[in-house]
């Protein structure tokens, strides 16, 4: 009896446990039509589930595609809650792109409200960079979303735009009001440089009160922001990538003159 019972014990153990998340096992391949790609592909899943992007080829070209979600996690750790993307996860990858010999481009996929070191960061790279945003950009997402020398966004995803504002406690000195004064500066500056809209307008939009509730700011859907200048184009995925093949072309269309 007691055997009978250690024994359904183990099966139920067995069904209801879940196998953790790892790539599958490479399928045996035929050497006939290519079987060293199962290699390939496991090391490509893998680099999805621990960081989030990918580096894929066509017509002889190798891109790189970083996803950036949810919240950018720099000076705090947030709650386990929440979806973030980490500073030191994302930082080392642009300057492995920057650096490498064999990527030849890099998408950013973008549905984050932060991030303006990242955002300076793509901004000074010499490789040809597009982004596209999907769902939201919200808040200094928006820097992020104008520092690819390319910029997309589906026609449902939107842009908000807003003063900067802070967390935690504020001291009401004038030097508080003044450090404000200069980090939004830094931003409008940032945002109008590299893209089409005018520091006085995205300022007009910044602090417009009859868009939020009990806010202050503007919420753009994708062809407004278009409209406004700060996003290059309207599109999605396929067009973003056109374009990535399209500027990794004409760099080394240059490169041999």
């Amino acid at each position: 009896m007691k055997d009978a019972m250690t024994q359904t014990a183990a099966a139920t153990a067995f069904t209801t446990e879940q196998p953790p998340l790892s790539a599958p096992e490479p399928e045996q391949g035929n050497s006939d039509n290519g079987g060293d790609n199962s290699g390939q592909v496991q090391d490509d899943i893998r680099q999805i589930i621990e960081t989030g992007s990918i580096t894929v080829d066509k017509n002889g070209h190798y891109i790189h595609c970083l996803t950036i979600i949810g919240q950018i996690e720099g000076h705090y750790i947030l709650p386990p809650q929440n979806k973030t993307t980490k500073y030191e996860h994302v930082i080392p990858q642009l300057v492995a792109i920057e650096e490498s010999k064999e990527i030849e481009g890099l998408l950013i996929i973008l549905n984050t409200e932060a991030g303006l070191a990242i955002a300076e960061l793509i901004a000074g790279m010499k490789k040809p960079t597009v982004s596209l945003v999907l769902g939201g950009g919200h808040s200094i997402g928006v820097p992020l979303a104008v520092s690819a020398k390319q910029s997309f966004i589906v026609p449902s995803a939107t842009m908000t735009i807003h003063p900067v504002r802070m967390n935690g406690l504020v001291i009401g000195v004038p030097q508080t009001l003044s450090y404000f004064d200069k980090m939004q500066e830094r931003i409008v500056r940032f945002v109008c440089e590299n893209s089409n809209i005018t520091s006085e307008e995205f300022r007009r939009l910044m602090m417009e009160t009859g868009e939020l509730m009990m806010d202050v700011g503007t919420v753009l859907n994708g062809e407004d922001a278009v409209k406004e200048g700060l996003i290059d184009s309207l599109g999605g995925l396929s067009d973003a990538m056109d374009c990535l093949y399209g500027l990794i072309e004409q760099a080394q269309g240059k490169g041999g003159e």
